[in-house]
């Protein structure tokens, strides 16, 4: 994450903390009368990105047991290059063969587009990936955007190449909020016209839209609602200017930041949203079974959340 929000004042934080105090007031006794084996009603997985200081075999068996049947490949580590176009045949299959030794269903892998090279490079490169998720057999692959403006151009170029050869595969292209060009609701509309293919869609992020934008995550979601086909979940607090180093937090369980989820999911059902929810953060413990333990109370919350709508 490259971008930092504007540091909020004392007065604006604490007045933004006394809200949200409020609104946690009037949601968390419905969402407590929801039990927690209340089934959702749209599916509920889990990203690998908690558990990368561990290795993949620890992070499906922690994915596992807090309780997901599903999980995406969102953070590559050095051992894992998960879709990436170097992986090799032998590589992927290895990744197939694990996952599905658990039980478990993988339905999205993330992209990461070249940018600043020669635009055959970049589309060939994309492909790659893309045939490298058709192996492994996503559902999504999932784009963070772009930064520099002066990239703008040939991304778009990569990802309407991209959203044609994925859905040749059967494959869904979307876009995650991410700053730069698809900061909020502005920009990623942009990006949806720029790139002019039925086959790019939204996977929102409404913790995103607050640590690289500050703006209102429901009030960003409004115009482009009816093109999200996925939600990234995460919760993110304010930096301060008691440090002025401090930035955002986006690691900590659901319900500690400002992301009103109940509120986010009003506005998707009223879009006719219809799932997945992917968890990508949580507080990352000393240990994986720890963090095992977050990852399984930010699942609750979810469901009792979304219950309670």
């Amino acid at each position: 994450m490259t971008h930092r929000p504007p540091l909020v004042s004392r007065r604006s934080f604490l007045a933004t903390a006394s809200a949200g105090a409020a609104a946690a007031a009037l949601i968390r006794p419905s969402l407590q009368a929801a039990p927690a084996s209340s089934p959702s009603r749209w599916p509920i997985g889990c990203f690998n990105r908690p558990w990368t200081k561990w290795s993949y075999d620890e992070t499906l068996d922690g994915i596992k047991a807090a309780g997901y049947r599903t999980t995406g490949l969102l953070t590559p580590t050095k051992a894992d290059p998960f879709t990436a176009s170097a992986a090799t045949p032998e590589y992927l299959a290895a990744l197939k063969q694990k996952i599905a030794a658990r039980g478990l269903a993988v339905n999205m892998t993330a992209l990461r587009v070249k940018n600043g090279v020669p635009l055959a490079e970049a589309i060939a490169d994309t492909r790659q990936q893309l045939t490298n998720a058709h192996t492994v057999g996503v559902q999504f692959a999932l784009t963070f955007g772009v930064d520099k403006p002066e990239h703008f151009a040939q991304y778009f170029k990569v990802m309407a190449d991209a959203a044609a050869f994925a859905q040749e595969r059967g494959i869904k292209l979307v876009l995650k909020p991410h700053g730069g060009g698809s900061g909020a609701s502005e920009e990623i509309r942009t990006a949806l016209k720029a790139v002019g293919h039925p086959n790019f869609k939204i996977w929102y992020d409404a913790g995103n839209i607050i640590y690289y934008t500050g703006k209102d995550p429901i009030a960003e979601l409004t115009p482009i609602a009816e093109h999200v086909t996925g939600l990234c979940a995460k919760d993110c607090s304010v930096a301060t200017e008691a440090d002025g180093k401090r930035k955002p937090d986006v690691m900590i369980q659901f319900g500690a930041g400002l992301v009103d989820f109940a509120g986010v999911f009003r506005k998707l059902k009223s879009a006719g949203f219809n799932g997945p929810i992917m968890v990508e953060c949580c507080k990352i413990g000393a240990t994986a079974a720890e963090t095992t333990e977050n990852a399984r109370a930010n699942r609750i919350f979810l469901e009792q959340a979304i219950a309670s709508i």
